[in-house]
Protein backbone atom coordinates (compact mmCIF):
# COMPACT_ATOMS: atom_id res chain seq x y z
CA UNK A 1 0.00 0.00 0.00
CA UNK A 2 1.04 3.58 -0.58
CA UNK A 3 1.29 5.81 2.50
CA UNK A 4 -2.03 7.42 1.51
CA UNK A 5 -3.71 4.02 1.17
CA UNK A 6 -2.36 2.93 4.56
CA UNK A 7 -3.79 5.99 6.29
CA UNK A 8 -7.19 5.56 4.62
CA UNK A 9 -7.20 1.89 5.60
CA UNK A 10 -6.60 2.78 9.24
CA UNK A 11 -9.61 5.11 9.20
CA UNK A 12 -11.81 2.04 8.75
CA UNK A 13 -12.73 0.40 12.10
CA UNK A 14 -11.83 -3.01 10.67
CA UNK A 15 -9.02 -1.80 8.42
CA UNK A 16 -6.08 -4.07 7.60
CA UNK A 17 -2.96 -1.98 6.74
CA UNK A 18 -0.05 -4.07 5.52
CA UNK A 19 2.59 -2.22 7.58
CA UNK A 20 3.09 0.59 10.07
CA UNK A 21 3.26 4.09 8.70
CA UNK A 22 6.47 5.94 9.41
CA UNK A 23 5.71 9.18 11.24
CA UNK A 24 4.31 11.80 8.84
CA UNK A 25 4.99 9.84 5.65
CA UNK A 26 1.30 9.83 4.64
CA UNK A 27 0.71 13.55 5.22
CA UNK A 28 1.90 16.50 3.18
CA UNK A 29 1.25 19.91 4.72
CA UNK A 30 0.38 22.59 2.17
CA UNK A 31 2.65 25.17 3.75
CA UNK A 32 2.64 28.63 2.22
CA UNK A 33 -1.03 28.97 1.36
CA UNK A 34 -2.25 32.60 1.05
CA UNK A 35 -3.79 32.73 4.54
CA UNK A 36 -0.72 31.21 6.19
CA UNK A 37 1.53 33.71 4.41
CA UNK A 38 -0.67 36.59 5.53
CA UNK A 39 -0.84 35.44 9.16
CA UNK A 40 2.75 34.32 9.76
CA UNK A 41 5.00 36.27 7.38
CA UNK A 42 6.22 38.33 10.34
CA UNK A 43 7.61 35.28 12.18
CA UNK A 44 11.30 35.63 11.43
CA UNK A 45 14.05 34.19 13.62
CA UNK A 46 15.66 36.74 15.85
CA UNK A 47 12.73 39.17 15.79
CA UNK A 48 9.89 40.40 17.97
CA UNK A 49 6.70 41.47 16.20
CA UNK A 50 2.92 41.71 16.43
CA UNK A 51 0.71 39.18 14.68
CA UNK A 52 -2.48 40.07 12.78
CA UNK A 53 -4.51 39.87 16.02
CA UNK A 54 -2.07 42.19 17.83
CA UNK A 55 -0.35 39.56 19.98
CA UNK A 56 3.37 40.04 20.62
CA UNK A 57 5.35 37.20 19.04
CA UNK A 58 8.96 36.49 19.96
CA UNK A 59 11.08 34.22 17.75
CA UNK A 60 14.50 33.75 19.32
CA UNK A 61 17.48 32.76 17.21
CA UNK A 62 18.00 29.60 19.26
CA UNK A 63 14.31 28.62 19.55
CA UNK A 64 12.57 25.91 17.47
CA UNK A 65 9.60 28.20 16.84
CA UNK A 66 7.88 31.48 17.60
CA UNK A 67 6.22 32.02 20.99
CA UNK A 68 3.46 34.41 22.06
CA UNK A 69 4.58 36.73 24.85
CA UNK A 70 1.68 38.22 26.77
CA UNK A 71 2.25 40.66 29.64
CA UNK A 72 -0.07 42.91 31.63
CA UNK A 73 1.03 45.90 29.56
CA UNK A 74 0.71 44.44 26.06
CA UNK A 75 -2.12 41.88 26.17
CA UNK A 76 -4.59 42.44 23.36
CA UNK A 77 -7.67 41.96 25.57
CA UNK A 78 -7.05 43.30 29.10
CA UNK A 79 -10.75 43.13 30.03
CA UNK A 80 -12.88 40.31 28.67
CA UNK A 81 -16.08 42.13 29.62
CA UNK A 82 -15.15 44.63 26.88
CA UNK A 83 -13.63 42.16 24.43
CA UNK A 84 -15.42 43.71 21.45
CA UNK A 85 -13.46 46.92 22.00
CA UNK A 86 -10.13 45.11 21.76
CA UNK A 87 -10.44 41.96 19.65
CA UNK A 88 -10.59 42.23 15.86
CA UNK A 89 -10.07 39.13 13.73
CA UNK A 90 -7.75 39.45 10.72
CA UNK A 91 -9.55 40.27 7.48
CA UNK A 92 -8.46 37.17 5.61
CA UNK A 93 -11.18 37.43 2.96
CA UNK A 94 -9.91 40.81 1.67
CA UNK A 95 -6.20 40.02 1.99
CA UNK A 96 -5.93 36.37 0.97
CA UNK A 97 -7.88 35.97 -2.26
CA UNK A 98 -4.95 35.46 -4.65
CA UNK A 99 -2.51 32.60 -5.11
CA UNK A 100 -4.69 29.60 -4.26
CA UNK A 101 -4.60 27.86 -7.65
CA UNK A 102 -0.81 28.04 -7.86
CA UNK A 103 -0.39 26.74 -4.32
CA UNK A 104 -2.78 23.83 -4.82
CA UNK A 105 -1.20 22.87 -8.16
CA UNK A 106 2.32 22.94 -6.73
CA UNK A 107 1.53 20.61 -3.84
CA UNK A 108 -0.63 18.22 -5.87
CA UNK A 109 2.13 17.78 -8.40
CA UNK A 110 4.66 17.26 -5.62
CA UNK A 111 2.80 14.44 -3.85
CA UNK A 112 1.05 12.62 -6.69
CA UNK A 113 -1.05 9.76 -5.35
CA UNK A 114 1.34 8.85 -2.56
CA UNK A 115 0.20 11.20 0.21
CA UNK A 116 -2.76 13.08 1.63
CA UNK A 117 -2.67 16.84 1.07
CA UNK A 118 -3.33 18.62 4.37
CA UNK A 119 -4.45 22.15 4.98
CA UNK A 120 -2.49 23.31 8.04
CA UNK A 121 -4.15 25.45 10.73
CA UNK A 122 -2.14 26.46 13.79
CA UNK A 123 -3.41 28.40 16.82
CA UNK A 124 -6.73 26.73 17.58
CA UNK A 125 -9.76 28.19 19.34
CA UNK A 126 -8.47 27.74 22.90
CA UNK A 127 -4.95 28.82 21.97
CA UNK A 128 -6.27 31.94 20.24
CA UNK A 129 -8.18 32.82 23.41
CA UNK A 130 -5.06 32.79 25.58
CA UNK A 131 -2.96 34.46 22.87
CA UNK A 132 -5.34 37.42 23.27
CA UNK A 133 -5.81 37.45 27.05
CA UNK A 134 -2.97 35.52 28.57
CA UNK A 135 -3.22 32.02 29.97
CA UNK A 136 -4.26 32.95 33.49
CA UNK A 137 -6.98 35.43 32.52
CA UNK A 138 -8.39 32.89 30.08
CA UNK A 139 -8.66 30.09 32.62
CA UNK A 140 -10.01 32.25 35.44
CA UNK A 141 -12.40 33.91 32.97
CA UNK A 142 -14.34 30.63 32.73
CA UNK A 143 -15.35 31.17 36.35
CA UNK A 144 -15.46 34.94 36.60
CA UNK A 145 -16.97 35.95 33.23
CA UNK A 146 -18.53 32.88 31.58
CA UNK A 147 -20.97 34.84 29.39
CA UNK A 148 -18.26 36.99 27.83
CA UNK A 149 -15.95 33.99 27.44
CA UNK A 150 -18.65 32.15 25.50
CA UNK A 151 -19.11 35.19 23.27
CA UNK A 152 -15.39 35.56 22.58
CA UNK A 153 -15.01 31.85 21.85
CA UNK A 154 -17.95 32.04 19.44
CA UNK A 155 -16.30 34.98 17.65
CA UNK A 156 -13.04 33.03 17.28
CA UNK A 157 -14.94 29.95 16.11
CA UNK A 158 -16.67 31.96 13.37
CA UNK A 159 -13.25 33.20 12.24
CA UNK A 160 -11.86 29.64 12.20
CA UNK A 161 -14.82 28.45 10.14
CA UNK A 162 -14.23 31.25 7.63
CA UNK A 163 -10.52 30.29 7.54
CA UNK A 164 -11.13 26.57 6.99
CA UNK A 165 -13.70 27.28 4.27
CA UNK A 166 -11.07 29.31 2.39
CA UNK A 167 -8.54 26.48 2.80
CA UNK A 168 -10.93 23.85 1.48
CA UNK A 169 -12.21 26.01 -1.38
CA UNK A 170 -8.71 27.07 -2.40
CA UNK A 171 -6.59 23.95 -1.86
CA UNK A 172 -9.12 21.12 -2.24
CA UNK A 173 -7.18 19.18 0.44
CA UNK A 174 -7.72 15.60 1.53
CA UNK A 175 -7.44 16.54 5.22
CA UNK A 176 -7.31 19.49 7.60
CA UNK A 177 -4.60 19.35 10.27
CA UNK A 178 -5.62 21.69 13.10
CA UNK A 179 -3.66 22.55 16.25
CA UNK A 180 -5.04 23.18 19.73
CA UNK A 181 -3.39 22.00 22.94
CA UNK A 182 -6.06 21.39 25.58
CA UNK A 183 -3.77 19.99 28.24
CA UNK A 184 -0.30 19.63 29.65
CA UNK A 185 1.82 16.49 29.82
CA UNK A 186 -0.18 14.76 32.54
CA UNK A 187 -3.49 16.61 32.87
CA UNK A 188 -6.07 18.66 31.01
CA UNK A 189 -5.78 22.40 31.49
CA UNK A 190 -9.32 22.42 32.87
CA UNK A 191 -11.95 20.03 34.19
CA UNK A 192 -13.46 17.84 31.46
CA UNK A 193 -16.84 19.39 32.29
CA UNK A 194 -15.41 22.87 31.72
CA UNK A 195 -13.89 21.88 28.37
CA UNK A 196 -17.27 20.49 27.37
CA UNK A 197 -19.07 23.67 28.44
CA UNK A 198 -16.82 26.09 26.56
CA UNK A 199 -15.13 24.22 23.69
CA UNK A 200 -16.98 21.05 22.75
CA UNK A 201 -19.79 22.65 20.75
CA UNK A 202 -17.53 25.15 18.94
CA UNK A 203 -15.32 22.27 17.90
CA UNK A 204 -18.32 20.16 16.92
CA UNK A 205 -19.18 22.99 14.48
CA UNK A 206 -15.58 23.22 13.25
CA UNK A 207 -14.91 19.53 12.69
CA UNK A 208 -18.48 18.93 11.56
CA UNK A 209 -17.94 21.44 8.77
CA UNK A 210 -14.64 19.81 7.76
CA UNK A 211 -16.27 16.39 7.59
CA UNK A 212 -19.25 17.80 5.66
CA UNK A 213 -16.80 18.97 2.97
CA UNK A 214 -15.38 15.46 2.59
CA UNK A 215 -12.08 16.20 4.36
CA UNK A 216 -10.40 14.09 7.03
CA UNK A 217 -10.32 15.80 10.45
CA UNK A 218 -6.90 15.57 12.15
CA UNK A 219 -6.40 17.26 15.52
CA UNK A 220 -2.97 17.94 17.00
CA UNK A 221 -2.61 18.14 20.77
CA UNK A 222 0.54 16.82 22.45
CA UNK A 223 -1.39 16.73 25.70
CA UNK A 224 -3.02 14.46 28.24
CA UNK A 225 -6.58 14.18 26.85
CA UNK A 226 -7.66 10.68 27.90
CA UNK A 227 -10.67 11.97 29.92
CA UNK A 228 -12.25 13.56 26.82
CA UNK A 229 -11.29 11.06 24.14
CA UNK A 230 -14.91 9.93 23.69
CA UNK A 231 -15.91 13.56 23.18
CA UNK A 232 -13.19 13.92 20.54
CA UNK A 233 -14.67 11.04 18.57
CA UNK A 234 -18.17 12.45 19.01
CA UNK A 235 -17.28 15.88 17.58
CA UNK A 236 -15.77 14.33 14.47
CA UNK A 237 -12.01 14.01 15.06
CA UNK A 238 -10.74 11.04 13.03
CA UNK A 239 -7.06 11.19 13.92
CA UNK A 240 -5.51 12.52 17.12
CA UNK A 241 -1.90 13.45 16.39
CA UNK A 242 0.45 14.14 19.29
CA UNK A 243 -0.74 11.40 21.64
CA UNK A 244 1.70 11.39 24.55
CA UNK A 245 2.64 8.10 26.24
CA UNK A 246 1.17 9.48 29.47
CA UNK A 247 -2.30 8.91 27.99
CA UNK A 248 -1.87 5.12 28.36
CA UNK A 249 -2.11 4.40 24.64
CA UNK A 250 -2.88 0.64 24.89
CA UNK A 251 -5.85 1.38 27.15
CA UNK A 252 -7.10 4.03 24.70
CA UNK A 253 -6.77 1.60 21.80
CA UNK A 254 -8.99 -0.91 23.60
CA UNK A 255 -11.51 1.79 24.49
CA UNK A 256 -11.69 3.29 21.00
CA UNK A 257 -11.73 -0.01 19.11
CA UNK A 258 -10.73 1.57 15.81
CA UNK A 259 -12.94 4.67 15.98
CA UNK A 260 -9.98 7.07 15.84
CA UNK A 261 -6.36 6.84 14.70
CA UNK A 262 -3.83 7.57 17.45
CA UNK A 263 -0.65 9.15 16.11
CA UNK A 264 2.34 9.77 18.36
CA UNK A 265 3.75 7.74 21.25
CA UNK A 266 7.33 8.98 20.85
CA UNK A 267 7.79 11.79 23.35
CA UNK A 268 10.28 14.65 23.60
CA UNK A 269 12.41 12.88 26.21
CA UNK A 270 14.71 11.49 23.50
CA UNK A 271 14.82 14.68 21.41
CA UNK A 272 17.85 16.32 22.98
CA UNK A 273 21.21 17.51 21.78
CA UNK A 274 22.95 14.91 23.93
CA UNK A 275 20.65 11.94 23.25
CA UNK A 276 22.48 8.93 21.82
CA UNK A 277 21.65 6.07 19.48
CA UNK A 278 21.93 3.71 22.45
CA UNK A 279 19.19 5.67 24.22
CA UNK A 280 16.90 6.43 21.27
CA UNK A 281 16.63 2.99 19.69
CA UNK A 282 15.45 1.05 22.80
CA UNK A 283 12.93 3.79 23.60
CA UNK A 284 11.43 3.61 20.09
CA UNK A 285 11.46 -0.21 20.05
CA UNK A 286 9.59 -0.33 23.34
CA UNK A 287 7.00 2.12 22.04
CA UNK A 288 6.49 0.11 18.85
CA UNK A 289 6.11 -3.19 20.72
CA UNK A 290 3.68 -1.59 23.16
CA UNK A 291 1.43 0.36 20.80
CA UNK A 292 1.51 -1.14 17.30
CA UNK A 293 -0.24 -4.43 18.18
CA UNK A 294 -3.30 -2.46 19.34
CA UNK A 295 -3.90 -1.19 15.79
CA UNK A 296 -5.01 2.16 14.39
CA UNK A 297 -1.73 3.64 15.56
CA UNK A 298 0.93 5.67 13.70
CA UNK A 299 4.27 5.94 15.53
CA UNK A 300 5.76 9.41 15.34
CA UNK A 301 7.29 12.19 17.40
CA UNK A 302 4.48 13.91 19.27
CA UNK A 303 5.19 17.39 17.87
CA UNK A 304 2.59 18.94 15.57
CA UNK A 305 4.96 19.43 12.65
CA UNK A 306 7.44 17.39 10.66
CA UNK A 307 10.66 16.27 12.27
CA UNK A 308 12.44 16.37 15.59
CA UNK A 309 14.18 19.49 16.88
CA UNK A 310 17.56 17.74 16.76
CA UNK A 311 18.12 16.24 13.28
CA UNK A 312 20.15 13.26 14.51
CA UNK A 313 17.07 11.79 16.27
CA UNK A 314 14.68 11.26 13.34
CA UNK A 315 16.81 8.75 11.37
CA UNK A 316 16.95 6.42 14.38
CA UNK A 317 13.18 6.62 14.84
CA UNK A 318 12.55 5.90 11.16
CA UNK A 319 15.03 3.05 11.06
CA UNK A 320 13.42 1.36 14.05
CA UNK A 321 10.01 1.60 12.37
CA UNK A 322 11.52 0.03 9.21
CA UNK A 323 12.98 -2.78 11.31
CA UNK A 324 9.64 -3.31 13.03
CA UNK A 325 7.90 -3.57 9.65
CA UNK A 326 10.50 -6.07 8.45
CA UNK A 327 9.86 -8.39 11.39
CA UNK A 328 7.28 -11.07 12.03
CA UNK A 329 4.86 -10.01 14.76
CA UNK A 330 3.25 -12.55 17.01
CA UNK A 331 0.62 -11.76 19.66
CA UNK A 332 2.31 -10.22 22.67
CA UNK A 333 1.21 -11.38 26.13
CA UNK A 334 3.60 -9.40 28.29
CA UNK A 335 5.16 -6.04 27.58
CA UNK A 336 7.29 -3.65 29.55
CA UNK A 337 5.08 -0.81 30.71
CA UNK A 338 5.49 2.68 29.26
CA UNK A 339 5.24 4.98 32.29
CA UNK A 340 2.06 7.00 32.42
CA UNK A 341 0.24 8.89 35.07
CA UNK A 342 -2.66 7.07 36.71
CA UNK A 343 -5.09 9.82 37.63
CA UNK A 344 -8.01 9.27 39.97
CA UNK A 345 -11.07 10.79 38.30
CA UNK A 346 -13.57 9.73 40.94
CA UNK A 347 -13.49 13.11 42.64
CA UNK A 348 -14.17 13.88 46.27
CA UNK A 349 -16.99 15.43 48.19
CA UNK A 350 -14.98 18.62 48.59
CA UNK A 351 -15.65 18.60 52.33
CA UNK A 352 -12.68 19.77 54.34
CA UNK A 353 -11.83 17.61 57.30
CA UNK A 354 -10.73 19.71 60.25
CA UNK A 355 -10.18 19.38 63.96
CA UNK A 356 -12.79 21.64 65.54
CA UNK A 357 -10.66 21.95 68.66
CA UNK A 358 -8.02 23.81 66.62
CA UNK A 359 -10.09 25.55 63.94
CA UNK A 360 -13.22 27.66 64.35
CA UNK A 361 -16.18 27.26 62.01
CA UNK A 362 -15.09 30.51 60.37
CA UNK A 363 -11.66 29.11 59.50
CA UNK A 364 -13.15 25.83 58.26
CA UNK A 365 -15.53 27.79 56.02
CA UNK A 366 -12.58 29.91 54.84
CA UNK A 367 -10.67 26.79 53.81
CA UNK A 368 -13.67 25.50 51.87
CA UNK A 369 -14.13 28.88 50.16
CA UNK A 370 -10.44 28.85 49.17
CA UNK A 371 -10.88 25.48 47.49
CA UNK A 372 -13.89 26.82 45.59
CA UNK A 373 -12.11 30.00 44.48
CA UNK A 374 -14.65 32.28 46.17
CA UNK A 375 -12.54 35.41 46.59
CA UNK A 376 -15.20 37.72 48.05
CA UNK A 377 -16.27 35.06 50.54
CA UNK A 378 -12.67 34.42 51.62
CA UNK A 379 -12.10 38.12 52.29
CA UNK A 380 -15.41 38.38 54.17
CA UNK A 381 -14.48 35.37 56.31
CA UNK A 382 -11.05 36.89 57.02
CA UNK A 383 -12.77 40.03 58.28
CA UNK A 384 -15.14 37.92 60.36
CA UNK A 385 -12.24 35.95 61.86
CA UNK A 386 -10.47 39.18 62.80
CA UNK A 387 -13.64 40.45 64.46
CA UNK A 388 -13.78 37.19 66.41
CA UNK A 389 -10.32 37.98 67.77
CA UNK A 390 -8.43 35.33 65.79
CA UNK A 391 -4.77 36.22 65.27
CA UNK A 392 -3.88 37.03 61.62
CA UNK A 393 -1.13 34.40 61.60
CA UNK A 394 -3.63 31.78 62.78
CA UNK A 395 -5.98 32.81 59.97
CA UNK A 396 -3.17 32.15 57.50
CA UNK A 397 -2.04 28.88 59.05
CA UNK A 398 -5.48 27.43 59.88
CA UNK A 399 -7.73 29.01 57.26
CA UNK A 400 -5.85 29.89 54.08
CA UNK A 401 -2.92 27.47 53.85
CA UNK A 402 -5.02 24.32 54.48
CA UNK A 403 -7.14 25.33 51.49
CA UNK A 404 -4.07 25.60 49.27
CA UNK A 405 -2.79 22.30 50.62
CA UNK A 406 -6.11 20.53 49.95
CA UNK A 407 -6.27 21.98 46.45
CA UNK A 408 -2.67 20.90 45.81
CA UNK A 409 -3.56 17.33 46.78
CA UNK A 410 -6.57 17.43 44.46
CA UNK A 411 -4.41 18.83 41.65
CA UNK A 412 -1.89 16.01 42.03
CA UNK A 413 -4.72 13.45 42.05
CA UNK A 414 -6.38 14.91 38.95
CA UNK A 415 -9.46 16.21 40.77
CA UNK A 416 -8.55 19.91 40.42
CA UNK A 417 -7.06 21.67 37.40
CA UNK A 418 -5.23 24.86 36.50
CA UNK A 419 -8.25 27.23 36.68
CA UNK A 420 -9.02 26.16 40.24
CA UNK A 421 -5.38 26.70 41.22
CA UNK A 422 -5.40 30.20 39.74
CA UNK A 423 -8.68 31.11 41.42
CA UNK A 424 -7.32 29.95 44.79
CA UNK A 425 -4.19 32.05 44.26
CA UNK A 426 -6.36 35.13 43.71
CA UNK A 427 -8.18 34.29 46.94
CA UNK A 428 -4.87 34.03 48.79
CA UNK A 429 -3.59 37.32 47.36
CA UNK A 430 -6.78 39.19 48.28
CA UNK A 431 -6.71 37.78 51.82
CA UNK A 432 -3.04 38.62 52.30
CA UNK A 433 -3.64 42.25 51.27
CA UNK A 434 -6.01 42.45 54.22
CA UNK A 435 -3.84 40.51 56.69
CA UNK A 436 -0.29 41.68 55.99
CA UNK A 437 -0.62 45.13 57.61
CA UNK A 438 -1.90 43.41 60.76
CA UNK A 439 0.93 40.91 61.13
CA UNK A 440 3.43 41.69 63.84
CA UNK A 441 7.10 42.01 63.01
CA UNK A 442 8.57 38.57 62.42
CA UNK A 443 5.19 36.91 62.86
CA UNK A 444 4.87 36.05 59.20
CA UNK A 445 8.42 34.97 58.55
CA UNK A 446 8.45 32.61 55.58
CA UNK A 447 9.44 28.99 56.00
CA UNK A 448 12.21 29.57 53.46
CA UNK A 449 13.16 31.58 50.40
CA UNK A 450 13.13 30.28 46.82
CA UNK A 451 14.39 31.86 43.59
CA UNK A 452 12.24 30.62 40.72
CA UNK A 453 12.28 31.06 36.95
CA UNK A 454 11.97 29.58 33.48
CA UNK A 455 15.45 29.03 32.08
CA UNK A 456 17.13 30.99 29.31
CA UNK A 457 15.78 30.25 25.85
CA UNK A 458 12.26 29.44 27.08
CA UNK A 459 9.39 31.95 27.36
CA UNK A 460 6.75 29.58 28.78
CA UNK A 461 5.51 30.57 32.20
CA UNK A 462 2.27 28.82 33.22
CA UNK A 463 4.02 25.83 34.86
CA UNK A 464 6.42 28.15 36.63
CA UNK A 465 3.52 30.32 37.80
CA UNK A 466 1.71 27.31 39.25
CA UNK A 467 4.82 26.34 41.18
CA UNK A 468 5.02 29.87 42.58
CA UNK A 469 1.37 29.74 43.64
CA UNK A 470 1.76 26.43 45.45
CA UNK A 471 5.06 27.36 47.10
CA UNK A 472 3.63 30.63 48.39
CA UNK A 473 0.58 28.73 49.59
CA UNK A 474 2.91 26.44 51.53
CA UNK A 475 4.40 29.44 53.34
CA UNK A 476 7.55 29.94 51.28
CA UNK A 477 8.83 33.30 50.05
CA UNK A 478 9.29 33.11 46.28
CA UNK A 479 11.41 35.47 44.20
CA UNK A 480 10.06 34.97 40.68
CA UNK A 481 12.58 36.01 38.03
CA UNK A 482 10.13 35.34 35.21
CA UNK A 483 11.08 33.68 31.92
CA UNK A 484 14.24 33.47 29.79
CA UNK A 485 16.40 33.60 32.94
CA UNK A 486 20.17 33.21 32.54
CA UNK A 487 21.97 30.74 34.84
CA UNK A 488 24.04 33.63 36.20
CA UNK A 489 20.86 35.41 37.34
CA UNK A 490 19.60 32.38 39.27
CA UNK A 491 22.91 32.12 41.14
CA UNK A 492 23.33 35.87 41.65
CA UNK A 493 19.83 36.18 43.13
CA UNK A 494 20.35 33.16 45.37
CA UNK A 495 23.47 34.82 46.81
CA UNK A 496 22.08 38.34 47.12
CA UNK A 497 18.70 37.31 48.57
CA UNK A 498 20.00 34.43 50.70
CA UNK A 499 17.82 31.82 48.99
CA UNK A 500 17.87 28.22 50.13
CA UNK A 501 16.39 26.81 46.90
CA UNK A 502 16.87 27.51 43.20
CA UNK A 503 13.89 26.21 41.18
CA UNK A 504 14.24 25.97 37.38
CA UNK A 505 11.49 25.28 34.85
CA UNK A 506 11.63 24.46 31.14
CA UNK A 507 9.12 23.32 28.55
CA UNK A 508 11.58 23.13 25.65
CA UNK A 509 14.20 20.42 25.15
CA UNK A 510 16.36 23.06 23.49
CA UNK A 511 16.52 25.05 26.74
CA UNK A 512 16.59 22.41 29.46
CA UNK A 513 20.37 22.03 29.39
CA UNK A 514 20.55 25.54 30.91
CA UNK A 515 19.70 23.76 34.18
CA UNK A 516 23.04 22.00 33.99
CA UNK A 517 24.71 25.40 33.82
CA UNK A 518 22.80 26.53 36.92
CA UNK A 519 24.20 23.58 38.87
CA UNK A 520 27.71 24.19 37.56
CA UNK A 521 27.66 27.93 38.31
CA UNK A 522 26.33 27.38 41.83
CA UNK A 523 29.27 25.04 42.44
CA UNK A 524 31.73 27.59 41.07
CA UNK A 525 30.18 30.32 43.25
CA UNK A 526 30.68 28.18 46.35
CA UNK A 527 26.98 28.03 47.32
CA UNK A 528 26.17 24.49 46.22
CA UNK A 529 26.52 23.15 49.74
CA UNK A 530 23.78 25.36 51.15
CA UNK A 531 21.44 25.79 48.16
CA UNK A 532 19.17 23.01 46.91
CA UNK A 533 18.37 22.94 43.18
CA UNK A 534 14.98 21.78 41.93
CA UNK A 535 14.09 21.16 38.27
CA UNK A 536 10.84 20.50 36.41
CA UNK A 537 8.95 20.86 33.14
CA UNK A 538 7.51 18.62 30.43
CA UNK A 539 10.79 17.25 28.96
CA UNK A 540 12.59 16.99 32.31
CA UNK A 541 12.92 13.58 33.96
CA UNK A 542 14.29 12.10 37.15
CA UNK A 543 17.18 10.70 35.14
CA UNK A 544 18.04 14.14 33.76
CA UNK A 545 17.88 15.60 37.27
CA UNK A 546 20.34 13.00 38.53
CA UNK A 547 22.59 13.42 35.50
CA UNK A 548 23.07 17.17 36.00
CA UNK A 549 23.48 16.84 39.76
CA UNK A 550 20.31 18.67 40.85
CA UNK A 551 18.65 17.78 44.14
CA UNK A 552 15.04 17.14 43.18
CA UNK A 553 12.71 16.67 40.21
CA UNK A 554 8.93 16.93 40.50
CA UNK A 555 6.27 16.54 37.83
CA UNK A 556 3.59 18.89 39.17
CA UNK A 557 3.32 22.15 41.10
CA UNK A 558 1.78 20.78 44.27
CA UNK A 559 4.47 18.14 44.62
CA UNK A 560 7.12 20.80 43.99
CA UNK A 561 5.84 22.79 46.97
CA UNK A 562 5.82 19.75 49.25
CA UNK A 563 9.32 18.72 48.16
CA UNK A 564 10.61 22.28 48.67
CA UNK A 565 9.31 22.33 52.24
CA UNK A 566 10.91 18.93 52.85
CA UNK A 567 14.25 20.07 51.42
CA UNK A 568 14.24 23.10 53.70
CA UNK A 569 13.69 20.93 56.76
CA UNK A 570 16.69 18.66 56.08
Amino acid sequence: MTPKELFLEMLKPGGQPDRQLKQYEALQFAFGDPVMRYLTSNRVKGTTSKDRWGTTIIFREDAPGATPHITETDKVCPDVTRWRDYVHAPDIESNCSDGWDECAKMWREAIGDQKLLCGFMATGIFEQTHFLMGFEDTLTGFYEHPKEMHELIEYITDYRLKYVKMLIDGLHPDAIFSHDDWGAKEALFMKPEMWREFYKEPYRRFYGYIRSRGCIAIHHADSYLAPIVEDMVEIGIQCWQGVLPENDIPALQKQLNGRMILMGGIGAAIDRADSTEEEIRPYVRQALRSYCPGGHFIPCITYGALGTVYPHVDPFIDDEIDKYNAGVHMPVTSLPEIPHRKIAHTGSSGKIEADSSESSETLISMTEAMCRGQKKKVVTLCEKALNEGIDPQVIINKGLMPGMSKLGDDFTAGRAFVPEMLMAARCMNAAMELLKPLLGSGASKAAGRVVLGTVRGDLHDIGKNLVRIMMEGAGLEVIDLGVDVAPEDFVKTAIERDCSIIACSSLLTTAMDEMRSVVKLSEEAGIRGKVKIMVGGAPVTEEFCNDIGADAYTDDAATAARVAVKLLST
